[in-house]
């Protein structure tokens, strides 16, 4: 095999991006489009319009993924359907990259990560933001133990303005039957996964407070403030909505040893020259704080994203280089996202993990309840709103 031949299942905003900025631009090096499908035919002949070259149209993704000539398939469909497909492209011999997030709730991401384990294929999630020099950056600070011990996580992203008419572009979005949440399942899993990718460790109990349909004319939530805690005794708290602007987006770690501040396409460190805890317990005086430098960490743009993502999964396909993303590691997100919803409905802080048999329950009565939508979807550039640090 000389280059991954891929299928596109779904010709949304997303993969629609796909089509016509990455592998039309040539930007997948070891990759070419070899099918898309879409179950609408409008779409299919947009992107044909749009997209030259010799691949296969197909009305479904079972049928692209039963009958298409690919080695790996992009699943960019309504959040419902990627466990569903995942599942059904791993059995039939298909490697596959899941858009975010893995799915709507925990019981089928787990089904869809059992099949994974029990192929041969690989499987990675669109997690592009994993690329950005920043979070790498903290990551590997934070992991090495450079900040000290993990004691507060604070992140505010609340620079995900939507319009009426963004949510009437499709009938699925911000409905419980058609994508099973809001600004958590939409904009935010990126957040979301590097929040607890970042840090090392996934919170261990959520205090949330969804507020459903409160400025926009929809089911689901576009506005959410949440407290964490984590399993060594750090808290924090995030916050999200897609009602303000011009918004912010300021994620913070604080550390026994220093804080990072990643905001407005800067990362500071503000480095203490004293533990922060043995200050506290050992200081002679009430208020001598350990004093601070302070200092901005240099990187080089916002990362490959998208295009380092799929160019990664195909060199990893051919052998080239190792998978940068273990698929499996999306049930983190779909767990905090769930958490969030559960708290909120129970009005009481959740355990993570969640359970799952009793979070599907309590989302189909939402579903059941969930209004259909008479609208004409349309498809976006959405390539501007794509958020770096």
């Amino acid at each position: 095999m000389e280059k991954v031949k891929f299928g596109i299942i779904g010709l949304g905003n997303q993969g629609s991006y796909y089509c016509k900025s990455l592998f039309n631009a040539g930007a997948i090096e070891n990759g070419v489009l070899a099918a898309i499908a879409d179950v609408n035919p409008d779409k299919i002949k947009a992107i044909k319009d749009a997209v030259p070259g010799d691949y296969a149209c197909y009305d479904s993704g079972d049928e692209l993924i039963d009958n298409a000539d690919v080695d790996a398939i992009i699943i960019a469909v309504p959040h419902y359907f990627h466990p569903p497909l995942a599942i059904r492209a791993l059995k039939k011999g298909v490697n596959v990259i899941c858009e975010k997030p893995a799915g709507v709730y925990t019981k089928q991401v787990k089904e869809m990560n059992a099949a994974a384990e029990q192929s041969d294929k690989l499987f990675t999630m669109m997690y592009n933001q994993r690329t950005n020099p920043a979070y790498i950056k903290m990551h590997d600070m934070i992991n090495s133990g450079e900040i000290g011990e993990v004691r507060r996580v604070n992140w505010i992203i609340t620079n995900w303005f939507r319009t009426q008419f963004y949510y009437d572009s499709g009938s699925w979005r911000a409905t419980w039957k058609g994508e099973g949440g809001g600004v958590l399942l939409n904009q935010c899993p990126h957040q979301l996964d590097l929040l607890q990718w970042v840090c090392g460790m996934l919170p261990s109990k959520v205090r949330a407070f969804c507020h459903f349909g409160k400025w926009h004319n929809i089911e689901t939530e576009d506005d959410v403030t949440a407290y964490l805690e984590f399993p060594n005794g750090a808290t924090g708290a995030f916050i999200t909505t897609t009602a303000d602007a011009p918004g912010s987006n300021r994620f913070e770690v604080t550390g026994s040893k220093a804080t990072l501040v990643c905001e407005g396409n800067k990362l500071i460190i503000k480095r203490l020259d004293a533990d922060l805890q043995e200050t506290i317990e050992n200081s002679p005086t009430g208020f001598a704080m350990p004093k601070i430098t302070e200092e901005e960490i240099v990187f080089d743009g916002i990362g490959p994203q998208h295009a380092g993502i799929i160019n990664n999964f195909a060199n990893a396909i051919l052998g080239k280089e190792a998978l940068y993303v273990d698929g499996r590691e999306g049930l983190n997100c779909v767990q905090l996202m769930d958490s969030m919803l559960l708290s909120t409905w129970e009005e009481k802080p959740v355990a993570i993990p969640v359970d799952d048999e009793y979070y599907y329950e309590q989302l189909k009565k939402r579903i059941a309840t969930s209004a259909d939508k008479d609208t004409k979807e349309v498809v976006m550039d959405s390539s501007n709103s794509f958020k770096g640090v």
